[in-house]
């Protein structure tokens, strides 16, 4: 009699890789020794990856796996408010924040913005973008603010010459972040003239863009570069800060913190207050402070 023998399954080591698409639930990931891309899940209803994790992923087909662990995070870049969060980027060393002269940008995003990569501890750049069009005097003086804190602040046209933004980017792991309508998927088309990002016209009716970009998306720039679009912003929660990571959060006023009459001084109304003091000195803005105001109270409501 014959005896049958159960085949020997063949083992499959474990990959690195990293996410290069975030689709809410499921992932794009890049194996770092093949370079090929495959579909990921993750296990149960954990969900808690970014665009640029760099993960472990066990296959469960030739085009298919599932994320396994994640290794640590050198950054990582999200929003939150009251009730949930929304992880943007993870290992990124550069935040670039694109507005632009038309559609009109929101200041108040554009500090949430820099408020979020100052508590990540990211470089931020502010690039504005459409200085071809008319009217941009307007949005080059509300800006002034931020490159007397020290920003760098980069004026372009996307369409025109993308070459001044170039240098920026070398060497670094950098996120697009601004509201929608702002030219991030210009800036990704004139960068990488052989990927398909779609564009859309800027509604001038209602003042704002249309999404375009529904999920973040990594790209390589060169060997040492990479870049990642994010969708459209119109919001920028910070719930996920501490009221003392909010105020370091604002570079203008370290110098002062810890100044104060009261240890547990919020800046708000208190006497003797060395950040109103400076307010009142020209050495902060009064628009930052209110900026500032208005965040303390969100966090705390």
């Amino acid at each position: 009699m014959t005896t049958l023998t159960p085949e020997k399954s063949t083992y499959i080591p474990p990959l690195q890789g990293t996410i290069v698409a975030a689709f809410g639930k499921r992932f794009q990931v890049e194996l770092t020794d093949e370079k090929r891309r495959i579909s990921c899940v993750t296990r149960g209803k954990k969900t808690d990856l970014a665009c640029g994790d760099v993960v472990i992923v066990k296959l469960t087909d030739k085009h298919e796996g599932v994320v396994e662990s994640t290794l640590s995070r050198k950054s990582l870049l999200y929003r939150s408010n009251a009730f949930k969060s929304k992880m943007l980027a993870a290992n990124v060393s550069q935040i670039i924040i694109v507005l632009a002269t038309q559609p009109s940008f929101y200041e108040a995003l554009l500090n949430r913005c820099l408020i979020a990569a100052e508590a990540a501890n990211i470089k931020a750049l502010i690039v504005l973008n459409k200085c071809d069009l008319a009217d941009k005097e307007d949005a080059k003086q509300k800006l002034e603010l931020y490159t007397a804190l020290g920003y760098q602040v980069l004026t372009l046209s996307a369409k025109e010459d993308i070459s001044s933004l170039r240098p920026y980017l070398q060497g670094q792991s950098s996120i697009l972040v601004g509201q929608s309508g702002m030219g991030k998927s210009t800036i990704i088309n004139a960068l990488l003239p052989n990927e398909t990002v779609r564009t859309q016209e800027v509604s001038h009716v209602l003042d704002s863009g249309k999404h375009t970009t529904t999920a973040a998306h990594l790209y390589h720039l060169d060997a040492q570069s990479q870049l990642i679009d994010s969708p459209g912003l119109q919001e920028f929660g910070l719930h996920h800060l501490s009221s003392d990571e909010l105020e370091h959060a604002f570079v203008e006023f370290r110098p002062y913190l810890g100044k104060c009459r009261f240890n547990n001084c919020k800046h708000l109304h208190e006497p003797d207050c060395a950040i109103m003091e400076a307010v009142a000195a020209k050495k902060i803005s009064e628009e930052r402070l209110a900026i500032y105001k208005m965040l303390r109270l969100e966090l705390s409501s």
